[in-house]
């Protein structure tokens, strides 16, 4: 974790340049790991190899050349090409909505030229094609991410591609209850733009929905099976382009190579602190489980992360000196940058990562926003100046926002209410709960969501509270995510997702603390070895007694299910007072590692959680597709009858179903059925209607009935009681050419196989062809 600075004060990496074999042998090593773990559970070699294709020509490549006509100079290739790719994410995202739009998607592979020719033929842009004067990466560095790529692809394989067949191979699969939701709005977004309710045809989704629009381009471009690139390739490939972001943006934003690969470690290998099975998830979590089980969001944190690294090249243009270029870089209190190291295209790039976001998930902007507003009253009220770049990116914020409260979700709630504390009230109980009981719970989500935090305030108390512009912008992040999940509540617990936005601020600002602690205390390279093997060794053990010993939790108070986290809390506490005893022995010895003390608590501390993953991924063994959230039956029969009418039907067939609920609980319908819309990516006249937008702030919620019983009638009766004059309504008004019918779910009426062509059955499952 040592680098070299020149006199002018810039960070320069203690490297020297390699051959070309070792450069890219990290690179090469990552990709050879994530592609050999798909081949090994199941995913055909034709499809990594695609799907390789994909990435490289219709993201990579027009993005990373859009990136380097727009940043100043050049830094590292890493940093190029993973900025380049989260730009190329954007760019996709328009191509698909032009050529969707004109119906000519099955031709998206062939928007990449749009940036190829110009980049080709104007002399100016030409150079970007091939640059020199990168700055060689630290191998340490390099290592330590793949590491980290590797290790949460085996959670991947473990906990996601294990559970999950790309098509289910019997009666018995089951599934996630939202992953089919999911697969049918990427299937929608195979042809169609703006998406509307896959089970709900006609229905607005004013959703953040252009993460499945990404899968969608994905399989379009490649020509890979949709559910290939759900079940196998995308969550990998977005993880893994996240790691190496942010591990670039710590570097970026510190100045410090090793604060970014810190931050790639706190973000994808140390999970949620607790004593804990592996099932329960106390008060969410931020990687753990998420990423699979809602890959908006991981694809939401690559833009975010971007982002976060434009806007702060322009906070530190605000707080640049007269006349300062990249050239000299100079340093602020241990590290900042104090000019900008992309320039003013980092404006561009703000608006085209900014209006990505607003669709990506509807907490980034948010909390964006908020950390924005933070910087800028901290500014004014405690040092009384302001930095022009913050109003102008607030205001950038400000309008992203508006537009996706306004056109993206058309004012909807989606159920998001003013109800502070709602995520803790769960713990609390109704019992006349006591400040104190208040107290505990709190600490308690402090220590199970935020303990990988713990390097910020070690930041604030070496900086004496005062931070820079950038440091600010991280800290009002993280401080605005937890915060605006303990203000707000939600039915389905989705306010958690604000946290998740905050915590791609907070780990960056963590390994800034971590860093500047360890530099202070002027450690060497073999005691930063040994520290490094003795933080692998603790986090192993604390893994091997979880999984020797999982916590159970006894019937009781609310408050229960904390107090296997609260004793470990005691036990690990009581563990350090002892270390801190032993320390002083120690160091009576070896008076040089007088300093050290305090970075091998905070090592312990951020190291605390890593055992979150391990013991999901070992609870999947179990409890597969989430441990204790829903799952739902996913039949092989039901998923061949889909696909076969994928297969004959047009993209714009609208087709029908009886099979409407999950389940019926006390007379009402859980109307969470998405598996027809799902595997058939097909717009579905009325199958399941729960995560409509419109009924999450409907009473009765899960189980409210459908708003439009007329149109429930005529499609019901079409399978129980049909007449031609019926059938025909639903096709001549509501374009319906497929009528898909369960036999399990209820009576079919016989007459339906002259009134319609029966074209497929497999014994459970028959479809028919409107005439």
């Amino acid at each position: 974790m040592t680098a070299l600075h020149d006199r002018a004060g810039a960070t320069r990496p203690d490297v020297r340049p390699a051959p070309a074999a070792r450069r890219f042998a990290p690179a090469l090593a990552a990709y050879l790991f994530v592609a050999g773990t798909l081949l090994a559970t199941g995913t055909p070699p034709a499809d990594v190899l695609r799907y390789t294709g994909y990435a490289l020509a219709g993201v990579l490549l027009p993005g990373t050349l859009v990136y380097r006509a727009l940043r100043r100079r050049p830094h590292t290739l890493v940093e190029d090409l993973a900025m380049g790719a989260a730009v190329g994410l954007v760019l996709e995202l328009a191509a698909w909505a032009g050529f969707t739009a004109l119906g000519v998607q099955r031709w998206l592979w062939l928007w990449p030229l749009a940036v190829a020719v110009p980049f080709a033929a104007v002399p100016v842009l030409r150079r970007h094609w091939w640059v020199r004067g990168y700055t060689p990466v630290p191998t340490g560095w390099a290592w330590t991410v793949v590491a980290v790529v590797a290790g949460f692809t085996l959670y991947l394989a473990e906990s996601f591609f294990r559970p999950n067949p790309v098509l289910p191979t019997g009666e018995g699969q089951a599934q996630y209850i939202d992953l089919a939701f999911q697969l049918s709005i990427a299937g929608a977004a195979t042809h169609q733009v703006p998406l509307d309710v896959p089970q709900v045809a006609g229905e607005p989704l004013h959703y953040h929905w252009f993460g499945f629009a990404h899968l969608a381009a994905a399989s379009l471009f490649s020509g890979t099976d949709l559910p290939v690139v759900f079940f196998r390739l995308g969550v990998p490939a977005l993880c893994a382009l996240a790691a190496v972001l942010i591990a670039v943006a710590g570097w970026r934003v510190t100045g410090r190579p090793y604060a970014g690969a810190v931050a790639a470690v706190l973000m994808f290998t140390v999970g949620e602190f607790g004593y804990e099975n592996g099932v329960r998830q106390l008060f969410g979590t931020q990687a753990t489980f998420i990423v699979w089980g809602s890959p908006s969001m991981t694809y939401s944190w690559v833009l975010l992360i971007a982002l976060i690294v434009v806007l702060a090249d322009r906070l530190a243009a605000g707080t640049a000196p007269p006349g300062a270029d990249a050239a000299s870089t100079g340093r602020a209190g241990g590290g900042a940058p104090r000019v900008p190291w992309i320039g003013p295209g980092a404006w561009v790039l703000a608006g085209l990562l900014l209006a990505a976001s607003t669709g990506a998930k509807a907490s980034s902007v948010p909390v964006t926003l908020a950390a924005l507003a933070f910087t800028a009253a901290v500014l004014l009220v405690v040092r009384r100046r302001l930095v022009r770049p913050v109003l102008v990116a607030a205001g950038l914020t400000f309008a992203a926002q508006v537009f996706a409260t306004a056109v993206l979700f058309a004012f909807e709630s989606h159920g998001v209410t003013v109800d502070p504390f709602s995520g803790l009230r769960t713990y609390v109980g109704d019992t006349g709960p006591t400040g104190l009981l208040w107290v505990l719970v709190f600490g308690a989500f402090l220590l199970n969501m935020q303990l990988r935090l713990a390097g910020i305030p070690v930041l604030l108390w070496l900086r004496r509270g005062r931070l820079e512009p950038v440091q600010l912008f991280l800290l009002g992040g993280t401080l605005a995510g937890p915060a605006i999940y303990l203000l707000v509540g939600h039915p389905g617990s989705s306010n958690q997702y604000f946290v998740r936005a905050g915590f791609a601020f907070g780990v960056l600002l963590s390994a800034w603390g971590y860093l500047e602690l360890v530099e202070r205390a002027r450690l060497g390279r073999r005691a930063v070895a040994g520290l490094v093997v003795a933080a692998v060794g603790f986090a192993g053990l604390l893994t091997g007694i979880q999984l020797a010993n999982p916590a159970t939790v006894q019937p009781g108070a609310a408050y229960a299910p904390l107090l296997p986290l609260l004793r470990w809390t005691g036990a690990l506490v009581a563990l350090a007072g002892l270390g801190a005893l032993l320390w002083v022995v120690v160091t009576g010895h070896r008076p040089r590692l007088v300093g050290a003390g305090g970075v091998v608590l905070l090592t312990g501390i951020l190291v605390a959680g890593t055992p979150g993953l391990v013991m999901d991924a070992a609870a999947a063994r179990k409890y597969p597709n989430g441990g204790a959230y829903a799952v739902v039956p996913m039949p092989a029969s039901r998923v061949e009858a889909a696909r076969w009418v994928r297969d004959h039907s047009a993209p714009g067939d609208v087709v029908a179903t009886n099979v409407h609920c999950r389940a019926v609980v006390n007379g009402w319908c859980d109307a969470r059925s998405f598996w027809l819309s799902a595997y058939a990516e097909r717009a579905v006249l009325l199958e399941g209607w729960s995560f409509a937008p419109r009924m999450v702030s409907r009473p009765g919620g899960a189980y409210a009935p459908f708003w439009d019983q007329d149109l429930l009638r005529a499609n019901d009766t079409a399978f129980t009681a049909p007449t031609a004059a019926g059938l025909a309504d639903l096709r001549d008004r509501h374009g319906v050419r497929w009528l898909v019918a369960d036999h399990e779910v209820g009576r079919v009426a016989p007459e339906l196989d002259q009134l319609a062509e029966p074209v497929f059955a497999n014994g459970r499952i028959s479809v028919y062809r409107l005439r």
